[in-house]
């Protein structure tokens, strides 16, 4: 099969690898569609040692079962392996599984190829209304689900209920569109990027700025450099939440001191439940997350390019999809 793999620090090679091959309990699916991440930049800027060269990275997929009693069957793939064993799979809260795996980092290897091998539970069936292009989105869109939910479930009950969101990347701006399907109608989404604005504002329809804005009950950190974190100290209400969900960088900028006076909740928040995912899959099926047409989408055997772009800061789309057959 033709893969796209990650060599070394910003160097991708498109080639031919190994076929895919499903354990028992797992299925052969050929990838329709599969989305860059940020944590995929992270790793071909050398920046992340869970993902040592050479590997195929990507995760955030969809694509059909290609073979047994379920071929044909349309799937949106979610990446996180658990044991559904221990103590946080028995409640809920199976991305804090300590036997997890991710594909995208070894033993398992990523979905920027054209097959890959998933267990059965890990998949949820795509309607055949719906784009699988559209479904590979419920992988970055769960994270903010679950970010967003755990926020308002922190949050007092009698604070208002406004937020602002830093970064206009995908992780933020499914932030906002979580934020909107749960009731929260006030949301801003802060963006230095003037050609991203212009995009979130024309495309997304978001409120987007350049500039600090008020004070916020509910701050959305989707960026997670010690700037942002700083913005977040600065913007959050007394009484408000934080949720921290991006993962630019490892430390630096809270401000302890005003969080510690003003009883600010932190929350560091990774990925989702598999209810999150779910519940994120059923709400793209419903149209409640909007009409999720922001992506670009090309060819893998031009991913290579696609990162280069990324890394230039020259996309105005949140999302580059790669098609595995083209």
């Amino acid at each position: 099969m033709k893969a796209l793999v990650y060599d070394g620090v910003e160097t991708l090679g498109y080639r031919d690898v190994a076929k895919a091959s499903p354990n028992e309990g797992e299925h052969l699916i050929r990838i329709e569609a599969s989305g860059i991440c940020g944590s995929d930049m992270h790793a071909y800027l050398g920046h992340d040692n869970r993902r040592p060269a050479p590997l195929i990275l990507g995760h955030e997929a969809a694509g059909i079962i290609e073979s047994g009693p379920e071929a044909g069957r349309r799937v949106t793939i979610n990446p996180l392996v658990t044991c559904r064993r221990c103590k946080a799979c028995a409640m809920g809260r199976e991305n804090l599984c300590t036997q997890r795996q991710i594909i995208s980092m070894p033993p398992r290897e990523g979905a920027f190829a054209q097959y890959v091998a998933m267990p059965d539970s890990n998949l949820v069936t795509v309607p055949d209304g719906v784009p699988l292009a559209k479904a590979a989105l419920t992988e970055p869109l769960a994270v903010s689900w679950h970010a967003v939910r755990l926020a308002l479930e922190a949050l007092h009950q009698n604070m208002d209920r406004s937020a602002l969101v830093l970064g206009g990347g995908a992780i933020g701006l499914a932030a906002a569109l979580a934020l909107r399907a749960m009731g929260v109608e006030d949301v801003t989404v802060l963006e230095p990027n003037e050609t991203r604005r212009r995009f979130l504002a024309e495309r997304c329809g978001q409120v987007v700025t350049h500039e600090g804005k008020s004070p916020a009950p509910i701050v959305i950190d989707a960026v997670g450099y010690a700037t942002t974190r700083a913005m977040a100290s600065q913007l959050a209400m007394p009484g408000g939440v934080i949720a921290h969900v991006g993962l630019g960088e490892d430390s630096g900028g809270l401000d302890i001191r005003r969080m510690t006076l003003q009883e600010i909740t932190f929350i560091g928040t990774y990925t989702y439940t598999a209810q999150d995912f779910r519940d994120t899959a059923q709400a793209i099926f419903d149209g409640r997350l909007g009409a999720l047409d922001w992506f670009e989408t090309r060819a893998m055997s031009g991913g290579a390019q696609a990162f280069r772009d990324l890394r230039a800061g020259t996309v105005a789309a949140p999302k580059i999809m790669l098609d595995p057959w083209s």
